[in-house]
């Protein structure tokens, strides 16, 4: 803190600058170019590029929405990945333990069962309008609300996002409910129509990308919400959480059931360039409105994104005939149903009213209860795509070894870091080296797994990574989640008065750390409960100098099948940037 007052920072006793946070989900670190994304690109131009950047690991979005939101590592936000095990049935998911948490009234139901506030932090946008500054998040279901998701009464941050106007979305205060019917805009959000095709093992899926709804949500930003923002004559925050091009790369049918072109087919550059015209959109609205030299306009994705495979030579659930998946390809599920097989027991639907899966079938959304009684499990299966989450609730050291034993059998694992309560298990290394032992108030999975990445053979392995993927999605549709450099490398950018002009910032970045920035650029005085904080990117403004980093790797122990986890990260002082994780020859990028 007093180093970054030193160089200047931040307001100094006057009124703070504006801001707007655009998140591009899914957006990979090398696809933003002047053709693909020329808005993005501009912005990395004029202002500072982070070609370093990196995502936190697991790599999916409300992980790190939670990030962002808050400057903190998973550790400490509990937010382990878009699916967790939350020990206790969730009505709003019906009565799921294993909640999908892009769901506005999951995340209410977690903050009444977790004293009110589950994230356990703070958020930025909650301290912004504690500071007096007007806020607002728009865009996708789950991260939007997450940025201020205790506000469910007085409404002082609004937000919109797909089931705005619907019986279960978050509540919109009556003056932007007013100001959007004068201006012609339902207060229904619109679905994504063709865009929410996601197709089949035998039908391709969407071939067009999220126009209607990113246009509807833009149009509420500039038309309703930003003159709203000009009247009030106070400085601003302003998230906009746009879905594509994730929601497009999931969806795509450019590639069913090949590897290429994958996620690098025109659906999903279509996808890219639509989340490029709406950021373009809003920079001409805060042109128009006169407020363009006084607002920072930061570019972030969550992650990067990886197209799937489904392939196998090892997995017991892979030579099963399911009647909705390839033959010999690993049905949505696998590592619940092979886990199972290994040890012996039955494994239960949480998502199917914990029903049993019989010989043939498979999960509804990929996620297990493993054990004699679902209500009771041994082991529970969080599947959320290009890794998962394994939780013990009787966190059971003999039984924590056999299933890394079963874990390092299987061709599509590459890494695994177990619980530090668990002790050191050969193969594997602690959830501390990976910020994710903190002080979270939702579970701690037990043990998280890394599925295996690779190359497509494209000529640029950060824009063309594969993943094996515990999903519902079909091989050649996009996924992400994995400790793969594809899916770490996130793009970030900044411009704005808080920040230099057209520098390139060599160092290291991460979501966590662009979180604690903006929070010292609006002034805002955060008190943090944990301590697994990014850091503040001084380098990035006026007055900043660039710190020092360095490279390391850590191996573990060596386990079965002489397999043993390996961790690439940079460091800047004691803060950790994480690359690439898994087994020698099985993630993309690892050296």
């Amino acid at each position: 803190m007093l180093a970054w007052t030193a160089a200047g920072v931040g307001p100094q006793g006057g009124r703070s600058n504006n801001l707007v946070l655009f998140v591009a989900d899914g957006l990979r670190g090398g696809m933003v170019d002047p053709h693909s994304a020329p808005q993005m690109t501009a912005v990395r131009e004029r202002g500072v590029s982070f070609p370093n950047s990196h995502s936190v690991m697991p790599t999916f979005t409300m992980a790190n929405a939670s990030a962002l939101a808050t400057g903190h590592y998973l550790g400490d936000t509990g937010v382990f990945s878009n699916t967790i095990y939350v020990a206790f049935p969730v009505p709003a998911a019906a009565g799921n333990v294993t909640p999908f948490l892009e769901n506005d009234a999951v995340l209410g139901a977690l903050d009444e069962h977790f004293a009110g506030d589950y994230l356990n932090e703070t958020t930025l946008l909650k301290a912004a309008r504690d500071m007096g500054f007007s806020t607002a998040a728009v865009g996708k279901l789950g991260p939007a609300l997450l940025w201020d998701h205790t506000d469910r009464e007085a409404l002082r941050t609004i937000v919109i996002d797909d089931s705005t106007g619907s019986p279960n979305g978050h509540p919109v205060p009556s003056g932007v409910l007013e100001a959007m019917k004068n201006g012609g805009l339902p207060v229904l959000s619109p679905s994504r129509g063709a865009n929410g095709q996601a197709g089949g093992f035998t039908v391709p899926g969407t071939k067009s990308a999220n126009i209607e709804q990113e246009s509807y949500f833009a149009d509420v930003v500039t038309k309703v919400i930003l003159p709203m923002f000009k009247k009030r004559n106070q400085p601003f925050v302003l998230v906009f959480w746009s879905r594509d091009p994730d929601g497009t790369q999931h969806n795509q049918g450019d590639s069913l059931n090949q590897l290429t072109p994958g996620i690098n087919g025109p659906t999903s550059l279509a996808a890219i360039k639509n989340a490029d015209d709406v950021l373009g959109k809003i920079e001409a609205a805060l042109t128009e409105l006169g407020m363009a030299s006084s607002t920072n306009i930061v570019v972030t994705a969550d992650h990067g994104v990886s197209t799937i495979s489904t392939e196998s030579e090892t997995s017991p659930a892979a030579r099963v005939s399911y009647k909705d998946v390839l033959t010999n390809h690993l049905p949505p599920g696998f590592l619940a149903l092979d886990i199972a097989q290994a040890l012996g027991l039955p494994v239960f639907d949480p998502d199917d009213n914990n029903s049993r899966m019989l010989p043939g079938s498979h999960s509804a959304r990929g996620n297990g209860l493993i054990g004699e009684n679902p209500v009771r499990p041994d082991v529970v299966v969080a599947a959320n795509g290009g890794s998962d989450l394994i939780y013990l609730p009787s966190m059971d050291r003999n039984l924590a070894r056999r299933i890394v034993r079963i874990l390092l059998e299987q061709d599509y694992v590459s890494g695994v870091f177990v619980d530090d309560a668990l002790d050191k298990v050969p193969g594997t290394l602690p959830l501390s080296s990976i910020n994710l032992k903190g002080r979270s108030v939702t579970p701690t999975p037990a043990i998280v797994v890394n599925f295996r990445t690779f190359d497509s053979g494209c000529g640029k392995p950060t824009n063309c990574g594969v993943v094996v993927a515990d999903t519902l999605y079909q091989q050649g549709q996009g996924q992400h989640g994995s400790f793969g450099r594809a899916d770490t490398f996130n793009f970030m950018a900044a411009a704005g008065p808080d920040f230099k002009r057209g520098f390139l910032d060599p160092a290291p970045v991460s979501n966590a750390d662009l979180g604690r920035t903006l929070s010292e650029i609006l002034g805002l005085r955060i008190k943090p409960r944990g301590r697994l904080l990014g850091r503040v990117i001084r380098e990035a403004v006026p007055g900043g100098t660039t710190p020092r980093f360095s490279s390391r790797t850590v191996i573990s122990e060596v386990g079965p099948n002489r397999l043993a986890t390996t961790l690439n990260y940079q460091i800047v002082g004691d803060t950790k940037y994480f690359d690439a994780a898994g087994f020698s020859g099985r993630t993309l990028g690892l050296k």
